[in-house]
């Protein structure tokens, strides 16, 4: 009996440090399903802009900037998988709302240089937003930031600096420790955990309007997470509940998801879209 739970101890402890030491490469996918750009904003019948942004340490970036009829722009951050070109349908819906986009890849994904981290995130947004202010002349009330699933922990923290004219999070959990204790109850993630992504944390920090999405069907992260983002958010803040798993909700309630996008977008300070 001791040697078999001695056998259990230690592939307890084996699991543990692999998570341990694995849990970058388990959060961070940047070849899933490929660095390669399939298609491009031009494809779409979108004008765009190849653009390369270069980080506070360094890394040259890229990304494409989707000119619309509004001089707003929304700075678009993606999940933890795939890169700018898997994104193109969420571009279009945004794009046909007036808005213009401007989307980059974090370090390591797609065409962009470096390797992933949370930190390096972090100031990948801060070389977008510089990128919009600096180099384009885009004014910080002319931007809304936009976040989905991992992007949104990044869109968070960037609207947590500055102030943008808008914050939209959408399906997002409220930090890597939190989804993982949902994931793996029997770890003690909280200890093992090299990263925090702490969405919630972000948009109780943030001082402009915040619209949270969240899908009651999410499959990956659970309904209750976006809950306790919207009520970490200041006033004013909206919510908007959609129907679908996690990677479709925006396209299969797609009538709803617009409706709410040009709900929070009129009541913004500067509307004229």
């Amino acid at each position: 009996m001791i040697k078999f739970l001695l056998t259990i101890a230690a592939g307890y402890g084996l699991v543990a440090g692999f998570v341990y030491l694995m849990q970058g490469r388990m959060l961070y996918l940047p070849d899933t399903p490929g660095r390669n750009l399939g298609v491009s904003p031009a494809e779409a019948g979108m004008d765009f802009e190849d653009v390369y942004p270069v980080t506070a340490d360094n890394v040259k970036l890229h990304g494409w900037f989707v000119p619309a009829r509004s001089s707003i722009v929304l700075l678009f951050f993606h999940g933890n998988a795939g890169n700018v070109s898997h994104r193109l349908e969420s571009i279009r819906q945004f794009h046909d709302l007036g808005l213009s986009v401007l989307i980059v890849d974090y370090r390591g994904y797609g065409q962009s240089g470096g390797r992933p981290t949370e930190e390096g995130m972090y100031r990948d947004a801060e070389a977008a937003w510089r990128y919009l202010v600096e180099q384009r002349g885009v004014p910080a009330d002319r931007i809304i930031v936009f976040g989905r699933s991992l992007g949104a922990s990044v869109a968070s923290r960037l609207a947590s600096r500055h102030t943008p004219l808008g914050l939209i999070v959408e399906s997002s959990f409220t930090s890597v420790p939190d989804i993982a204790a949902d994931i793996y109850p029997w770890l003690p993630v909280r200890l093992l955990s090299r990263v925090s992504h702490a969405t919630r944390d972000y948009v109780s920090e943030a001082r402009c309007p915040v619209l949270v999405i969240h899908s009651r069907e999410d499959e990956i992260i659970p309904f209750r997470h976006g809950q306790a983002i919207y009520e970490a958010a200041a006033e004013p803040r909206a919510f908007l509940e959609l129907h679908g798993s996690h990677n479709d909700a925006h396209l299969r309630d797609q009538g709803r998801y617009v409706e709410g996008l040009i709900a929070f977008l009129e009541s913004l300070p500067q509307p004229d879209i």
